[in-house]
């Protein structure tokens, strides 16, 4: 069987990460210089799909590493509702794989005439979305056939690695940028294909994350519902304490995404409370008693150990689908570029 497009758009994870860190270095140091001449109150970002869960990873890390406020706008409130916000001390970071999304332009325009610094973490350098910025950071991931976004997803969460690492001049982050084409290469030699075929005849199931691996836990339940048709929720570790788990019970399939920092607790507290009640954990990184864990490559730094998961999931994924009788590249009713209103 021939491999999936997907799989071989995720091996290029780690040649991606190499090309952008070397050639965005100028985009990246520009805009720094702005912010720092006018640091900015907080930050807004804008994207769909993917895209906003790399920007769930970048929340974390600006959050954490900068001390500003992070948000998420929705673009409805410029394509279908006409509003305006007061974005004069903000920086306005739209993501988009393929910049061409008529709702993330038009709340482009309307962060632009509100004053704020906008900038694009584009892969398409000729879309309308790079030609509108202030600043453009090119994702450099390169054409991504496959509609299942792999290689553009974790481009993403490196420009949003990159920015933070100069902004707040952290050199542990500067260390996992350098470490980063490294540490996906190795991921991509970990094989998560056995555990997770073993949910070849699941109808839904749970992924579950805290701080940096919560947006990788989006992006995982994405990629099982657009790739297997797998009914798949992501949540935080404390969330999924509420309502979520009454649905728990024996053999209900978990993904749980350790995120290897002070998160590390409360996502172990959960696994062993779904483990009590009969679920069929998998648990990435860290350990649980109950679960069966699953490989990574070792000693990775903390802001890119849920980039070596998701990279890792994307391979076994691809089997996943297939086993379930499904393309993976071609998932039903879905397009490369998805242009919502």
């Amino acid at each position: 069987m021939a491999e999936a497009l997907l799989t071989r758009e995720a091996a290029e994870a780690a040649d991606v990460a190499c090309h952008q860190r070397a050639e965005n270095g100028a985009a990246i140091a520009d805009l720094v210089q702005r912010l720092r001449i006018k640091r900015p109150a907080f930050v807004a970002t804008c994207a769909r799909g993917s895209s906003d869960h790399a920007a769930t990873y970048g929340k974390y890390l600006i959050e954490r590493a900068l001390g500003l406020p992070v948000a998420s706008l929705g673009p409805s409130l410029a394509s279908v509702y006409g509003g305006e916000l007061d974005l004069s001390r903000a920086v306005f970071i739209a993501a988009s794989q393929s910049g061409r999304s008529p709702d993330a332009l038009l709340l482009t325009e309307a962060a632009k005439r509100a004053g704020a610094l906008v900038v694009g973490f584009v892969n398409d350098e000729a879309s309308p979305l790079a030609g509108m910025v202030d600043v453009l950071v090119p994702l450099r991931a390169g054409p991504e056939r496959s509609v299942a976004a792999t290689k553009s997803f974790l481009a993403t969460c490196l420009a949003f690695l990159h920015l933070a690492a100069e902004w707040a001049q952290d050199e542990d982050l500067s260390a996992a940028l350098a470490q980063a084409p490294e540490a996906l290469d190795a991921a991509g030699h970990c094989d998560w294909t056995p555990a997770l075929l073993s949910w070849r005849e699941a109808s839904s199931l749970y992924v579950i994350g805290r701080g940096l691996s919560f947006g990788i836990a989006q992006e995982i339940a994405l990629k099982f519902k657009e790739t297997c048709r797998i009914h798949a929720e992501a949540f935080s570790a404390a969330e999924v304490l509420h309502g979520p788990l009454a649905l728990v019970g024996p053999g209900f399939p978990t993904l749980a995404l350790d995120p290897g920092d002070e998160g590390s607790e409360s996502v172990c507290a959960a696994a062993t409370a779904f483990a009590g009640l009969g679920a069929d954990l998998r648990y990435a990184g860290g350990g649980v008693g109950a679960a069966k864990h699953l490989p990574l490559p070792s000693g990775l730094p903390t802001a890119l150990l849920p980039l070596a998961q998701v990279r890792t999931f994307y391979a076994a994924v691809a089997a996943l689908a297939k086993s379930r009788g499904l393309d993976p590249d071609r998932p039903p009713h879905l397009s490369k570029v998805t242009r919502t209103v």
